[in-house]
């Protein structure tokens, strides 16, 4: 052991209460830069042309599907990854390239993985200072219970890992991530593995503690949601590119193409036929910007089709309805579609099934990109 005794095994606490907390320390955070980065396995290309600029103190989620090449990116600047091409600079200090690679400890960045990856034979305080090894004994003893006592956890400090629950076990990996005050702090789906109510609570303290800390934060998620919550911008993946970037309310507004709009929002997708660059929908004309000619699919976000009165918009009739809590899910057979449409309404106004509605859009809120033959939902 490194900092004396283990105390008598205690009872599991509750993961909801993280007691009495200090502040985090702050860090000196960097500039981290992606140039042209890329990475092949074999004939595989994880990562292709990456090129992003992330400003100190920013957060930044990656975002996408599993395998478009987010961890990779992640584990490329933390330096368990060389790339094959590209450069990767911290502070306009390059510490990955072609001819260069510095190692991770030298790089200031610290990790935060998916299953938090703590030490069992470690106490907490041993756990929180494992980063700390350059410094002396009791300086690092001092940081490393500030930073249990940041995450609430400074009490159990002479406990180990194996006692706590799943969020506890992650709130000491946050506390070993920030204790040595990196400039970039790098965190790896932290929150897949925990349940909707706890997972809402580590998002917003741990968004707190980033804040605090000031440091430069990479998020790699898959979570639409979680990406919106947590970032300044989100950078979107695909297929190892990045694809867009900008603020939640961006994208989501002005997706890049159908696939960004997929991740974004549930929506129906309507054939439709774009004439200078004009799309005659069946519930009004709407922009097809980018596309002058030819066929293309309109997106009608779910919670955009609106229920009126039967006469008042394009006849409709209700053949399900799912119940979702505060929300319902109606699937709506609509005159003039082949395919039905599915509109997402508060449930105090839901349908039953079997019965006749009017069907309204605003044309302002379809999204209209160019159709392509090997285009398909979820690709």
């Amino acid at each position: 052991m490194l900092f004396g005794q283990t105390s008598k095994r205690r009872q599991q606490p509750s993961a909801a209460r993280w007691g009495t907390r200090g502040s985090a320390a702050a860090t000196f955070a960097a500039r981290l830069t992606f140039d042209d980065v890329q990475r092949r396995f074999g004939t595989v290309h994880a990562v292709r042309g990456v090129s992003l600029d992330i400003e100190p103190g920013e957060i930044v989620c990656l975002l996408g599907p599993s395998g478009c090449g987010k961890t990779t990116l992640l584990r490329l600047t933390a330096g368990l990854e060389r790339p094959t091409g590209g450069r990767i600079l911290i502070n306009d200090r390059e510490v990955a390239g072609p001819e260069i690679h510095v190692p991770p400890e030298r790089r200031g960045v610290g990790l935060m993985f998916q299953d938090f990856a703590l030490f069992p034979h470690l106490t907490l305080l041993e756990n929180a200072a494992f980063g700390l090894k350059d410094m002396a004994r009791e300086d690092a003893r001092k940081i490393a219970q500030s930073a249990l006592e940041r995450v609430g956890l400074a009490k159990y400090a002479d406990e180990y890992p194996h006692i706590l629950s799943g969020g506890e076990q992650q709130r000491v990996a946050l506390a070993r991530a920030i204790s040595p005050r990196p400039g970039v702090l790098m965190m790896d789906e932290p929150f897949s593995g925990l349940d909707m109510q706890l997972r809402d609570e580590m998002r917003e303290e741990t968004l707190a503690i980033l804040k605090e800390t000031r440091a430069t934060c990479i998020l790699v998620t898959h979570s639409c949601e979680e990406a919106m919550r947590m970032s300044n911008r989100i950078a979107l993946m695909r297929e190892g590119r990045l694809l867009q970037t900008g603020t939640a309310e961006e994208i989501y507004h002005a997706p890049a193409d159908i696939n960004a709009a997929r991740m974004f929002s549930d929506i129906n997708e309507v054939p439709v036929v774009v004439k200078s660059s004009i799309a005659d929908t069946l519930f009004g004309k709407c922009s097809a910007k980018g596309i002058k000619n030819g066929n293309a699919v309109a997106c009608i976000r779910q919670r955009d089709v609106q229920l009126v009165p039967v006469g008042k918009g394009r006849a409709g009739r209700v053949l399900n309805t799912r119940f979702l809590g505060e929300s319902a899910l109606l699937e709506i057979g609509v005159d003039g579609l082949e395919e039905p449409l599915f509109a997402r309404i508060r449930e105090s106004r839901a349908k039953q099934a079997g019965s006749d509605v009017g069907v309204k859009v605003n044309p302002e809120e379809i999204l209209v990109f160019a159709a392509a033959s090997d285009d398909k939902p979820g690709v």
